[in-house]
């Protein structure tokens, strides 16, 4: 199971490269997910990396979902041009495709984070206003999960 975690701030080089944290590379299991990634356009034009056996499952599940045939080909045919398999350098570094990285409004500063199973690369800027947009919602799902947790944990006993 992929559980990435974190926050990491970067800086794209003037190269367009960006370093992909120890901390978040360590989280995946290569054996299992890959050793290499898929750079995809997410949700909200976000960039995406997914190691690259995780992302061929979703690939693979994701289109057979849509209502119409119509929306099969589109999202084929968007989601595979947006996506591309890359690899890291020796240093861990990934280098940024010009035409994403614009898609994405990626600046010099980035956020690389976490997300369950894949890891986000943010502008900065725009990472520190969506954690201000939605910081009181979060607050309130944790504090809901948690007791959750907590009437299951008195339940057992």
């Amino acid at each position: 199971m992929l559980l990435l975690t974190g926050e990491y701030e970067h800086t794209i080089d003037s190269k367009s490269r960006v370093l992909i944290s120890n901390k978040l590379r360590n989280q995946i299991d290569a054996d299992e997910h890959g050793s290499n990634f898929y750079l995809v356009l997410g949700s909200n034009g976000i960039l995406c990396l997914y190691p690259e056996k995780y992302f061929e499952q979703i690939a693979l599940a994701a289109a057979p979902n849509a209502t119409a045939p119509d929306e099969t080909v589109a999202f084929e045919r968007i989601s595979f041009a947006l996506a591309s398999k890359v690899e890291l350098d020796n240093q861990g570094r990934l280098l940024l495709n010009e035409k994403l990285r614009k898609r994405a409004g990626l600046k010099e500063h980035v956020t690389l984070i976490g997300v369950r199973d894949h890891i986000e690369l943010w502008n900065s800027n725009n990472w520190e206003q969506y954690l201000a947009d939605n910081m009181a919602q979060y607050q309130k799902q944790m504090s809901q999960a948690r007791q959750v947790v907590l009437q299951k944990q008195n339940e057992e006993l």
